[in-house]
């Protein structure tokens, strides 16, 4: 399961996922991509079940980049306590993901592998998703 080694503030506010990205908006690494098309809190567990859902369907072929990561922790008050006390303890780790952010990058698969693959991992995510791909009209190599 994906968490920081350490942080500054073990127990942090929570952030807001409302808005656009500003950066990740556009392939990095790979030829295909997964698009966020709405804002969510993603956990650790959703990211780890994306992956394998991947990689399970290209049979551990092609290369896979995972652009977030969750460093924001989220606590949680143990049942039947009464209010005060201080906050929670940390419960789960989850990554801010905001509309448009590219959040996993495939490459060295054909496109249908690509597409199914990620379709497949769009739906262990609690957010639509948009599957991209990087456009080849920016490529100059033959002068």
């Amino acid at each position: 399961m994906l968490m920081p080694k350490r942080t500054k503030h073990r127990k942090t506010f929570r952030l807001r996922y409302d808005g656009r990205s500003r950066g990740n908006t556009e392939l990095h690494f790979g030829s295909y991509g997964l698009m966020a098309m709405d804002g969510a809190w993603i956990t650790s567990q959703q990211i780890e079940a994306a992956r394998i859902a991947m990689t399970r369907y290209m049979k551990r072929g092609g290369k896979v980049w995972i652009n977030i990561f969750p460093n924001l922790s989220l606590t949680k008050k143990p049942l039947e306590t009464r209010q005060g006390k201080g906050k929670g303890n940390p419960e789960v780790w989850v990554a801010v993901v905001k509309k448009g952010k590219i959040m996993f990058e495939i490459d060295e698969v054909d496109e249908a592998t690509a597409r199914e693959a990620l379709r497949l991992a769009s739906h262990k995510l609690p957010i639509k998703c948009k599957f991209v791909k990087k456009e080849e009209s920016g490529d100059n190599s033959e002068n």
